[in-house]
């Protein structure tokens, strides 16, 4: 009798081999694009911003530690020319998301934010990261103070770290966008806009005229100006 042939390939190992951008989209929500303007990484932020707790399995969410080895090595990268990142946030663990934004903020790499739906509360700061910042018209943005949910000490301590915090939000806002301090803090601390809380929402026009966001744009606008951004840096080099 002949010998049955052992299929080269296994379902597991179909599974394996499976195209890379596909899985890379499923991992992380991020996918890298080339064309004759680049190599552009487009990388999702959405749901809620995880810091040092984990969310339940049913809550979408960003993980901090998977976005800020990502952001380092994509700045290093000689094969990616721009970074492009969609929000759609409802805010979250406020250190993590000041973390990523800060990162962000700091790279060279030409890099265009797009709030799509919503860039809420810690959102906000991701949001304004960008060297050029877009939203579409019909997303929002919340502003409030900063809140805590769980367990608080009672104490004089916890209060000034909360004041503390919410300047840092303030801070790296208006450092990064073209409102002023004073400005912000007036809708952060508006009492007329919130059924059960102290803030503001804004959406997209309301956004650019508060000189929060640079422009109103759409996915379309956001690339077409991220090429313009890595033409005008190869120009350069």
């Amino acid at each position: 009798m002949s010998e049955q042939t052992k299929p080269t390939n296994t379902v597991d190992e179909q599974e394996k081999n499976c195209d890379t951008p596909q899985q890379q989209i499923v991992d992380m929500g991020s996918s890298v694009v080339t064309n004759q303007h680049g190599t552009i990484h487009c990388l999702t932020i959405i749901g809620q911003i995880e810091g040092h707790m984990v969310l339940p399995p049913n809550t979408k969410s960003t993980k901090y530690e998977h976005v800020m080895p990502l952001l380092a090595s994509l700045e290093e990268s000689d094969d990616i020319d721009g970074l492009l990142l969609l929000l759609n946030t409802v805010g979250g663990d406020i250190e993590a998301g000041l973390g990523i934004a800060e990162m962000i903020a700091g790279m060279t790499t030409p890099t265009v934010t797009l709030v799509l739906g919503g860039g809420h509360s810690i959102g906000v700061p991701l949001a304004v990261s960008g060297q050029v910042t877009m939203i579409v018209p019909s997303a929002s943005m919340t502003i409030h103070p900063v809140r805590m949910s769980g367990t608080v000490i009672a104490a004089p301590q916890s209060y000034r770290y909360f004041e503390r915090l919410q300047e840092r939000i303030v801070k790296f806002v208006a450092g990064h966008s073209r409102i002023s301090e004073e400005k912000f803090r007036k809708l952060m601390l508006s009492s007329g806009d919130m059924a059960n809380d102290v803030g503001s929402v804004v959406y997209g026009e309301q956004a650019v005229e508060l000189g929060i966001i640079d422009r109103i744009g759409t996915l379309r606008d956001a690339l077409s100006c991220l090429y313009d951004m890595i033409g005008h840096r190869k120009q350069q080099a």
